[in-house]
């Protein structure tokens, strides 16, 4: 005898659909406050960005820029100080265009082992923290200039006290009787004298060395005026207090020129060594 299920009846499997766990409240909580302390971090970064954004480029008090400025020569790349070429346009005779490639590594130097006697002297007031200097060639390589920043802790009322007062600089590369032309100036930026002297490449021997301007006019004459010395002098010191002025007012400094052809220590046009002190 065989045994039949009944029509109309249908097995099924026992209903083992798995009932979702009751979520704690503690563990909502939980989850809650992490979110809102994510949300607030972000915030609260974003906030800082902005904060830190604005007071980068918030300008900086002119009092403030100045005492800062005094540490430039430590603080500042000197490729950045003097750049490896200048590229002055218009700044040569007529309008014509110059190029100066420095020749020399920049150094820096105690202030009695790079200044003359008469410029300690007119520093004493002032005080003098430490001198930079470089010397750069013409693309035709017939001159020098050598370029010389005299950093000082002195106040701006200070300073005033030097404008006018300033004597021929010694020159960096060549003996002080090659000097041809010069300039001295007194940044109002910063406490820092800028200072520049021209010669012949060739070491041919000069007398006194004469202030830039009076070599640069067209009545001026002699082989210093002609050859144009007297604007070499004057162009490389306004590059120069150009880049500084740029650099206190916490802008960079532009680009002066392409990179030079030649390496940074190559040799010097023949010259006669610097004087000994």
């Amino acid at each position: 005898m065989s045994t039949s299920t009944p029509h109309g009846e249908v097995l099924t499997a026992p209903d083992r659909t798995p009932v979702p766990p009751r979520r704690r409240p503690g563990a909502v909580l939980a989850a809650v406050l992490c979110g809102l302390i994510g949300l607030n971090l972000t915030i609260g970064a974003g906030y800082k960005a902005v904060i830190d954004h604005q007071a980068a480029h918030r300008p900086v008090a002119p009092d403030a820029a100045y005492r800062k400025a005094a540490s430039l020569w430590h603080e500042t790349p000197v490729d950045t100080l003097f750049p490896l070429v200048l590229d002055g346009q218009g700044a040569g005779p007529g309008g014509a265009d110059r190029t100066w490639t420095r020749i020399t590594p920049a150094t820096d130097a105690d202030c009695p082992d790079a200044l003359t006697a008469d410029w300690q002297a007119l520093l004493a007031a002032t005080g003098c923290a430490r001198v930079l200097r470089a010397t750069y060639t013409d693309a035709t390589r017939s001159s020098l200039v050598t370029v010389g920043m005299v950093f000082t802790p002195a106040t701006a009322p200070a300073m005033d006290s030097l404008r006018g007062r300033l004597t021929a600089p010694s020159g960096y590369g060549f003996r002080d009787n090659r000097r041809a032309a010069w300039t001295a100036s007194v940044l109002t930026e910063a406490p820092v004298v800028v200072y520049t002297v021209s010669a012949f490449a060739d070491g041919r021997r000069l007398g006194a060395p004469a202030p830039a301007e009076e070599k640069m006019g067209e009545d001026a004459s002699g082989r210093v005026a002609e050859s144009g010395l007297g604007y070499e002098a004057k162009a490389v010191a306004d590059l120069m207090e150009g880049s500084l002025r740029s650099l206190v007012a916490g802008s960079p400094a532009k680009p002066s020129g392409p990179a030079p052809q030649t390496p940074q220590s190559s040799p010097a046009p023949a010259a006669a060594p610097e004087a000994t002190r």
